[in-house]
């Protein structure tokens, strides 16, 4: 049993609304508003683009270059828990049978259907498909 159920005193646990966050960018990067936005396995920030082990993140707010800077040098605001209108791929193409299922990274502002055979990483989950191009969370 935890303390705080012993003593039967609450607890203040801190919040933090979710939205709109800052990440470290990545050393010698550009990052282009309403980009898609991933962490690379150095957990600094990225624009989306193909390759593997990239954690998607969400849409950047703003535009922001660090060709110059060290990692971290710079920050990035970066936009969460939203669905965002992203371009569908031409050669692997999201599809309706697609909703509720993730699509993966194929440029900073494209989404395939596939990993392309284990080269791409995750993006979010289809929640959308028009003809302006596909809504992921």
């Amino acid at each position: 049993m935890s303390s705080i159920l012993k003593n039967g005193r609450d607890r203040q646990t801190a919040r933090r609304d979710l939205g709109l966050i800052a990440l470290k960018v990545k050393a010698d990067s550009i990052i282009r508003a309403g980009f898609l936005v991933c962490l690379d396995s150095t957990g600094y920030a990225i624009e989306g683009k193909a390759g593997t082990d990239l954690v998607y993140i969400g849409r950047a707010e703003e535009f922001v270059d660090n060709t110059d800077g060290l990692d971290g040098d710079a920050q990035i605001a970066v936009r969460t828990h939203n669905a965002f209108l992203y371009d569908n791929s031409t050669s692997d193409p999201v599809t309706q049978a697609s909703i509720g299922r993730p699509c993966f990274i194929e440029d900073g502002q494209t989404v395939a259907k596939t990993d392309a055979t284990g080269t791409l990483s995750q993006a979010g989950r289809v929640v959308g498909i028009d003809l302006d191009g596909v809504w992921i969370e």
